[in-house]
């Protein structure tokens, strides 16, 4: 079985493995598609794949959609040459199941991918001929929160984005220069309105897009070299929309085991594609079943019916608290805990730390006894239940290959959002005492503890990526197992835990760090006392 239009001919045979294939006019929906282009996605990765791709592809089937999704890259060409087009921008959704069952779909509703690359006249211009469409209603995102970023983690304006503010929309290099361009060339073919939607796994995300398309508008529009209505035009929410979306589906690198099934049964595409930017795709994707996407319902040239796909669409103050339930209490705080407790402990999948007695009582003591007493309610979701089912399903499903070493990527990037919001929560309530919060200090304590660069058997450790690390191991490598004292420690530590970037708050002026000292204390003992603090501040 090939992943290919010619591939597909065989339908039965496909389906007698338990493929389900396309039952759509796959030529039809792409001479449609490509005529009156209604959707456009940026960022060609697996996330994609798994979940937006899967949803248009739904409704394709059910004959509530009759156009597919043009898909562009901006920082991974080989994405586009390597997983996509020799494929016939097919790819093979497999769902993870945890009963060990498994899904596998051919999803076909990606029509064409391009290279979203100003040195690629032809595929840049394209681009610019989609995005002057009067039919394009939406443009979505999923190219994680550094594409939306401007400066390095020194907070210097990045050396392309220079470039970009300086020559202005003609060839644009950097991620948001290339998009405002191309936003441009909508605007002076008829000013047409169009919604821009991020689906990134990020705070406040169609925010942070508007901020920096304003950005590089502003900056063009100062210099001259964009016409002054340009601004207008953005600025005009009937025109330029920026939704806001909280967005959850866990969808890892490819995996061995599933390559393995899907080998047995015949598929024959199952090679991991590694790029030289070191992306980890392939012509299949494998996901978790379970995925929830929230939009605030802004789209002033209309918009695919997502909810019959099960999208739920409300207002921006919903969305805003949907993601902060998830990512302040009821999921990211759970997968960080899990993230740095698990390197140190040896652990290499999330799934296997979920038999760990220490650890699944951390995350229920940080979830249910520290989260939800403070937690955001959105209403459209029930903060408890979405509990239960990360704990109870999703994270110790065992065919889902996730790590804590990829989770602990750039933690110090996320520790603010993750957990200072429940600090801040405790400090503003009347009826609570920040002071008496355990299991929040213990996980702070437990990443400095990371930063020392050893685990708890006393070997070596290597750390995840992190734009703080070569700032902050070198402070932590002044402390030793069984070498040191709480005075000495607390001196060494202080700067670290009074940064209210790192943590949102200072942990001296909220009474927190003498917790967090203590337990750091106990944590540095020597080898074995990682787990034997978890065992004493559980019981």
């Amino acid at each position: 079985m090939k992943l290919s239009n010619n591939g597909l001919t065989t339908t039965k045979v496909w389906e007698e493995k338990g493929y389900a294939v396309p039952t759509y006019d796959r030529e039809k929906v792409t001479k449609e598609t490509k005529k009156n282009p209604t959707w456009l996605h940026l960022g060609a990765g697996n996330i994609f794949r798994a979940f937006p791709a899967m949803l248009n592809h739904r409704l394709l089937n059910e004959g509530k959609m009759d156009k597919g999704i043009i898909v562009g890259e901006g920082f991974d060409y080989e994405i586009i040459e390597k997983a996509y087009r020799p494929y016939n921008e097919l790819s093979l959704l497999v769902a993870l199941k945890a009963d060990g069952s498994v899904d596998k779909t051919v999803v076909g509703s990606v029509v064409e991918s391009l290279r979203m690359d100003s040195e690629n006249e032809a595929e840049f211009n394209r681009l610019k001929d989609i995005f002057k469409a009067p039919s394009l209603q939406m443009v979505s995102f999923t190219i994680t929160e550094k594409g939306y970023s401007l400066v390095n983690p020194r907070g210097e304006v990045m050396g392309d984005v220079q470039n970009d503010f300086k020559n202005g929309p003609s060839r644009p290099v950097s991620y948001m220069g290339k998009l405002t361009a191309l936003l441009y060339e909508r605007y002076k073919q008829s000013a047409a309105p169009i919604a821009l939607v991020s689906m990134d796994n990020a705070s406040h995300n169609g925010a942070l897009l508007q901020a920096t398309v304003t950005e590089f508008v502003d900056v063009w529009v100062k210099e001259g070299l964009v016409d002054d209505g340009f601004k207008d035009y953005v600025a005009d929410k009937d025109k330029v929309s920026f939704p806001w979306s909280m967005i959850d589906k866990i969808t890892p690198r490819p995996d061995q085991d599933v390559q393995a099934i899907l080998k047995e049964e015949g598929f024959e595409d199952t090679e991991t594609i590694i790029t030289s930017k070191n992306t980890y795709t392939a012509p299949f994707v494998n996901a978790e079943e379970a995925e929830y996407l929230v939009i605030e319902d802004t789209f002033p040239n209309g918009r695919p019916p997502l909810e019959e796909a099960g999208v739920i669409f409300t207002d921006r103050e919903t969305v805003d608290k949907a993601e902060t339930m998830k990512v302040t209490t009821c999921l990211n705080p759970l997968h960080t805990a899990l993230a740095i407790y698990g390197c140190l402990l040896g652990h290499t999948s999330i799934h296997e730390e979920m038999k760990d007695d220490e650890l699944t009582a951390l995350i229920r003591k940080i979830g249910y006894d520290e989260g939800l007493p403070v937690v955001v309610d959105p209403k459209i979701l029930d903060p408890k239940a979405f509990i239960d089912e990360v704990i109870n399903v999703r994270f110790p499903n065992p065919f889902m290959p996730d790590t804590p070493q990829r989770i602990a990527t750039d933690t110090s990037q996320k520790l603010s959002i993750r957990y200072g919001k429940t600090m801040q929560s405790y400090i503003d309530a009347e009826d609570k005492d920040v002071t008496q919060l355990t299991f929040i200090p213990l996980v702070l304590a437990g990443w400095l503890r990371y930063l020392m660069q050893v685990d708890d058997e006393g070997n070596e450790l290597e750390l995840s990526p992190d734009p703080l690390l070569e700032e902050l191991t070198p402070i932590l490598s002044a402390v030793k197992l069984g070498e040191r004292d709480k005075e000495t420690l607390n001196k060494v530590v202080k700067p670290i835990l009074m940064r209210q970037d790192i943590f949102a708050v200072d942990l001296y002026e909220s009474g927190l760090a003498e917790t967090v000292v203590d337990y750091l204390y106990q944590l540095t003992e020597g080898p074995g006392a990682i787990r034997e603090t978890l065992k004493k501040a559980l019981n």
